[in-house]
């Protein structure tokens, strides 16, 4: 009897953790033999798993976008079609990310997780050390650190951030926080003409070429050439059947790729096992906790809209979208299940192909629920330890969590679909709130732990996305009243 493929993905993951268990016990050893051996171990799952899998996956990519979308819009009767999927698809991504951003900061607000008893020795601990950096800066600059009425002063305020930041490129996780660093002076304004106008108008050649692809970028001249083949009608007949020709090629090499994926993924969840282990959970417990169960709940909002809406049933849902929702767990790319996530909504969904081609490749660029949730609390969680410190004037009011929520949805549109990308955005809903951005470091531990799930609910929120256009568009689009 052949094993589904989904059940291959599922043993390759426990395998994968099991595997990864094993290791990161055998690189705590004291024996170097044994940390060697975990260490070519290491660099072997990384070949098979990130660079082999993840990066076919990633190879395709770019064609697809550029592919599927033009395939889409030229097989679409008219503009009007064209229209009417547009603002249904937005309109739902928009509705549905700020769904999940209230339901972060509610289940934040509520918990508290940054005021439990592990939370607050993180936070006694900074206390003690600003009260070191007090002392130092008033030996050093022969004045107060504080004014009269107990206000750190703004010349206290810029060495202390200095310090920071001169301090952090020495840790571990020194590439994540200059990535932090390089955006921490940039505004909404600056983030919406650098990573939203800019990109849309790159020479499309160079947003094909770019690593990680220019989305944004493939989408608009995709949909630009879409149109005009539309305009120009038969005289562009060559140029809709070499795109139509080409998504189907592309669609054939993802079942290839799928063919190797429980292998692949398990080599992915030993590599990510291995390397954090079950410690990272002693102190940020809570917080992972919170985002996790945030995530829980919009999951349950999503398979509701799908069967109110959208007229599938949560098992058949499931059953038709797990091995993208598996694949979107281990690799944590949006970008890198696309090829997965449209061949799932197609073929077992029944989601016309209109609506796929336009929809999928859209919402893995700006519909981010899972980022827009966890980005929402995470600074949240890091306001409740530090808030009131010296150099965190904030508190939680009414308007704090409100800029936060509108900060959270934006910055989620502005998330690359690639691993770690929601940390940096997240410096946008931090700057807002004016918290330092050398705190978010706390959270790196956990980071790529959260990250699969998240991930894996944006893949699910676009998928849900494409069942609820196919289903309103059924009368015009020819699909099955149950797709």
């Amino acid at each position: 009897m052949r094993i589904k493929l989904h059940n291959l993905i599922f043993i390759g993951m426990v395998a994968g953790v099991l595997i990864g268990l094993g290791l990161w016990a055998l690189g705590r050893s004291p024996d170097e033999t044994h940390q060697a051996v975990c260490t070519h171990m290491l660099w072997w799952l990384d070949l098979f798993g990130p660079t082999v899998f993840m990066g076919a996956l990633k190879m395709i990519i770019a064609p697809l976008i550029l592919a599927s979308i033009v395939s889409g819009v030229t097989s679409l009767p008219d503009m009007k079609e064209l229209g009417a999927i547009g603002w249904k698809t937005l309109a739902y991504y928009f509705c549905t990310t700020s769904i999940a951003v209230v339901i972060g900061l509610v289940l934040v607000l509520s918990i508290g997780p940054g005021k439990k008893a592990a939370s607050l020795e993180v936070r006694n601990r900074r206390v003690a050390e600003l009260e070191a950096r007090r002392q130092a800066y008033q030996e050093m600059a022969g004045r107060p650190a504080l004014s009269d009425d107990g206000v750190p002063t703004a010349d206290y305020l810029a060495w202390l951030a200095q310090e920071e930041g001169e301090q952090r490129p020495g840790d571990d996780e020194a590439g994540r926080f200059e990535k932090l660093a390089g955006a921490r002076d940039r505004t909404a304004g600056d983030i919406f003409k650098d990573d939203i106008v800019s990109p849309l108008l790159m020479n499309p050649f160079q947003s094909l070429s770019a690593n990680p692809p220019n989305s944004l970028g493939i989408i608009f001249f995709a949909l630009l050439l879409g149109i005009a083949c539309m305009v120009v009608g038969k005289r562009a007949g060559h140029v809709v059947s070499f795109f139509q020709g080409l998504n189907a090629v592309i669609m054939h090499v993802t079942h290839w790729l799928m063919s190797i994926s429980p292998f692949a993924i398990g080599c992915i969840m030993a590599g990510l096992v291995a390397r954090n282990g079950p410690e990272i959970f002693q102190t940020l417990g809570w917080y992972c906790g919170t985002v996790i169960g945030g995530i829980v709940i919009h999951v349950g909002v999503l398979v509701t809209i799908a069967a109110v809406i959208g007229g599938v049933r949560p098992l058949r849902l499931f059953q038709g979208i797990r091995e993208a929702y598996m694949i979107a767990f281990t690799t944590r790319s949006s970008a890198a299940t696309l090829p997965v996530t449209i061949a799932n909504t197609t073929e077992k969904l029944n989601v016309s192909p209109k609506v796929a081609n336009f929809s999928l490749p859209l919402g893995a660029t700006v519909n981010m629920d899972g980022t827009a949730l966890y980005e929402g609390v995470a600074v949240i969680f890091l306001i409740q330890i530090y808030g009131g410190l010296d150099d965190v004037s904030i508190t939680m009011t009414a308007m704090a969590t409100f800029l936060i929520f509108i900060t959270a949805v934006l910055a989620s549109v502005g998330a690359a679909a690639v691993p770690d990308a929601g940390l940096v955005t997240m410096v946008l809903v931090a700057s807002a709130v004016h918290l330092p951005i050398y705190y978010i470091p706390l959270i790196f531990a956990v980071d790529a732990f959260l990250d699969m799930f998240r991930t894996s609910t944006n893949v699910l929120g676009d998928s849900v996305g494409a069942i609820v256009v196919n289903r309103l568009e059924r009368s015009r689009l020819g699909s099955p009243a149950g797709a």
